[in-house]
């Protein structure tokens, strides 16, 4: 190690509420925070994709929030507060010296190749046999539960039964760029799992049943099963399919994992014609992946109007439709798939859809229409499920009459914050974070999970969103969709209740803690010009503000 203490700027340089990067030591970069007549300093970068810090929101209650994707972590210790935050932030020591901001650190934990802080080693003297917790599924969910499991101190064993065959993965980077090798996008390998955070993670885990009187989990048929003393459902989803002729031809494929991502790869190849069933999500990140692929065609069939445009709304979806139109991409909307088609030469394959009565070829298909909870297995285990398949939770996502049972991710169906509305919500991120929450609870620091979901998407520009805007009754939109830079606002109730952007970053991060504070500006300022990043809720001044709209 190589410990310097540095005077890296005058205290008068920092107005309260204020953060700024400053160079540390050759190359290395940190990142200062003042709250008050506080200093506070960490390391510059998001350990999630490298952001850089000082370009995200500052809170007065000591959380600094990516301006990227919305990861989040407490200033004063670098701890984890939100995922996608897969890491804690290095924190280093400040003094105030002759008006001097002094801040002592390991140069080598402020260069950017070093942004994370290590877990400690678990011993496996500190891990003693027992039930511990299971977590049945291998996802982003999981990965979370472990990180805050043994960061708020848990030290029991923790097992993971995944029907994956790897370790979980960032799995947003399969519909983003086709990834076929989970080794690359592996966030902790096994062996990490097992030496840093004393878990053993078993693979290739068909669960058929759990018994929760006697606390077993039964998989492989009824031929094996673990006891456990905290069960963690973290299943996800099975991507859906039509129910259509030729929806099970050998080329129509469904995207979800490693395997599915392999084979869009195999197909879409220069010359190809791909056809892509749904307009949301997966559908439209899988036609940016493979736009520069020199297919012959891309079409697109959709049932609304415009792409995304449940989530958000017509005119944002008419500037992505655009822009995709732009590049070539070809749109069937407001369409209904009548079946999927094959030649004579080849029964067992695709070569085209059929749409009011007009067959568009296709050398392969994907559908991209939304997945089940993967919950078929707790039908005849005494679990009540929802009509789509989801469980009901409760707000620290426990499941009623299952004192021990937690469910996150898509499967689990929870209350909103403010509303009591009930919301399953399938992304990645939302998985991560109910997962963090759920560490917490079992580790005996229990909080109701009350998370503004944040979400993100490359289609063309980046994507942000946050917030729930379901069922929202109208749109506030500044900017120009069409020249993909703009700032939507959605309205239910005369309130604003989800945010969408793009090129105005950090503007959806400080949406997110606005709707988490409680502190966003009603309509009628937004229509009048407010602008939400001159809200203040960095300086001290505004705190008690802050802890009454808590």
């Amino acid at each position: 190690m190589s410990i310097k203490s540095v005077a890296v700027c005058d205290l008068s340089d920092l107005k309260d509420g204020q953060m700024k990067e400053l160079p540390f030591e050759g190359d290395g970069q940190i990142v200062v925070y003042r709250l008050g007549d506080t200093v506070h300093a960490t390391s510059a970068f998001c350990t999630h994709y490298g952001a850089p810090l000082a370009k995200g929101v500052l809170t007065a209650d000591g959380r600094v929030v990516c301006p990227w994707h919305g990861a989040c972590f407490n200033i004063c210790t670098g701890d984890i507060e939100d995922a996608p935050a897969p890491s804690a932030l290095h924190s280093f020591k400040t003094h105030i010296t002759d008006g001097k901001v002094v801040v002592t650190a390991d140069v080598s934990r402020t260069v950017k190749g070093n942004k994370a802080r290590a877990p400690p080693l678990v011993s496996p003297v500190a891990v003693p046999v027992s039930k511990g917790v299971v977590i049945v599924g291998g996802g982003a969910g999981t990965l979370h539960a472990i990180e805050s499991l043994r960061e708020h101190g848990y030290s029991g064993d923790i097992t993971v039964l995944s029907k994956e065959m790897h370790a979980p993965i960032d799995r947003t980077k399969l519909s983003k760029a086709l990834i076929t090798d989970p080794a690359k996008i592996e966030w902790r390998s096994a062996a990490d799992l097992k030496i840093r955070y004393g878990t053993t993670l078993r693979l290739g885990v068909n669960v058929t049943s759990i018994d929760t009187s006697a606390k077993q989990v039964i998989f492989e048929g009824g031929k094996e099963s673990i006891s456990y003393e905290q069960l963690i459902l973290a299943t996800g989803g099975t991507p859906r399919r039509l129910p259509i002729e030729g929806a099970n031809l050998e080329n129509v494929y469904t995207f979800r994992g490693i395997e599915d991502s392999k084979k869009v790869d195999a197909a879409a190849q220069e010359g190809k014609r791909m056809v892509v069933i749904g307009s949301s999500f997966i559908g439209m990140e899988l036609v940016v992946a493979v736009a520069k692929r020199k297919l012959a065609s891309i079409d697109v069939v959709g049932m609304e109007e415009v792409p995304f445009q449940s989530l958000l709304g017509k005119e944002v979806g008419m500037g992505l439709k655009m822009y995709h139109e732009s590049q070539g991409v070809k749109f069937h909307m407001q369409t209904k798939v009548d079946k999927i088609v094959t030649s004579e030469s080849n029964p067992s394959e695709a070569s085209g859809i059929l749409v009011n009565g007009q067959i568009i070829p296709a050398d392969f298909v994907v559908m991209g229409v939304g997945v089940a909870p993967a919950t078929e297995f707790l039908k005849q285990s005494g679990f009540r499920l929802e009509p789509d398949g989801g469980i009901k939770v409760d707000e620290y996502l426990r499941v009623p009459g299952h004192a021990d049972v937690f469910a996150i991710g898509d499967i689990a169906c929870y209350p909103q914050l403010g509303t009591d509305e009930m919301s399953r919500i399938e992304h990645w991120n939302v998985a991560g974070n109910q997962g963090r929450a759920v560490g917490m609870t079992i580790s005996g620091k229990s909080q109701p999970f009350v998370k503004v979901p944040i979400f993100w998407s490359a289609q063309g520009q980046q994507l942000r969103y946050c917030g729930i805007g379901a069922g929202y009754e109208d749109v506030i939109v500044t900017g120009n969709p069409n020249e993909m830079k703009f700032i939507a606002y959605y309205v239910k109730k005369n309130r604003v209740v989800a945010v969408a952007s793009m090129q105005n970053d950090p503007v959806v991060s400080k949406a997110s803690e606005l709707l988490r504070l409680g502190l966003m500006p009603p309509p009628e300022e937004l229509r009048a010009g407010k602008n939400p990043l001159d809200v203040d809720i960095s300086s001290t001044s505004v705190k008690t503000q802050i802890g009454s709209a808590q």
